[in-house]
This record gives structure tokens, C-alpha cells and sequence, in this order.
């Protein structure tokens, strides 16, 4: 079985393997493992979607395109906010650097001005 279907709930449930799950989607599972994972299924509504979902691809052929299709999309959805957190991070940098100088140069010259005035 494909490694990219098998990782579809890595991070989902620790209790399922993916592979488990691949081979109760097959039936190759015996009834004592499949009444467990059915008992899973009615404790984590996460993974019955993710069963009910997984059971309404009709061509299981298809399965790996689709995951491709997820996939793809996911790291375009991605990149693109990796793209706006970035913008946002280059457009604040220069404010701040600002800021700070500001701050300095106010410092200096209050120094100066209370120095001038504690002299004469």
C-alpha cells in the first residue's frame, strides 16, 4: 500500500494503525479486529468521518489521485500563508527598527539638554 495512504491519519488517532485501517477498508481484517476499530470509530467522530469518507470512494484506484489532489493543495494553501506571514513580518521589522532609534535618539538629547542646564 502507498505510503501517503497510509500516513492519512498519522496524526489523528494513536490508538488505529493505518495500516489497520487500510485493511478493515479492504475487509482483511478478522470480526474481532474489525468490532475494535468499529468500537474506535463510535469514540473518536474524527475517525468515522475519516472512515465514512475513506468508504465512499467508490475506485479505490482513484484513492492515491485524490490523496495527490489533497496534498497538492494542502502546501499550495500552505505557501501561501507562509507568503502573507512573511510580507507581514518584512512590512512590521522596519517600525519596530524606527521605534527603537526614536527611543535612542530622545535619550541622547534629553541627556544633552539636562546636562546643559546642570552645568550653567
Amino acid at each position: 500500500m502507498n505510503k501517503d495512504l497510509l500516513n492519512i491519519l498519522s496524526n489523528s488517532n494513536k490508538d488505529i494503525d493505518n495500516q489497520q485501517l487500510m485493511d478493515y477498508l479492504s475487509g482483511k481484517l478478522s470480526d474481532e479486529q474489525m468490532h475494535e476499530i468499529e468500537r474506535s470509530m463510535a469514540d473518536s467522530e474524527f475517525l468515522n468521518d475519516a472512515v465514512e469518507g475513506l468508504q465512499r470512494i467508490r475506485n479505490k484506484k482513484d484513492m492515491q489521485s485524490y490523496v495527490d489532489e489533497l496534498n497538492a493543495a494542502m502546501q499550495k494553501n500552505l505557501a501561501k500563508k507562509k507568503q502573507r506571514r512573511l510580507k507581514r513580518r518584512l512590512k512590521e521589522e522596519p517600525w519596530g527598527l524606527l521605534a527603537v532609534v526614536l527611543v535612542i535618539l530622545l535619550c541622547i538629547v534629553a541627556y544633552l539638554v539636562i546636562r546643559k542646564f546642570l552645568v550653567h
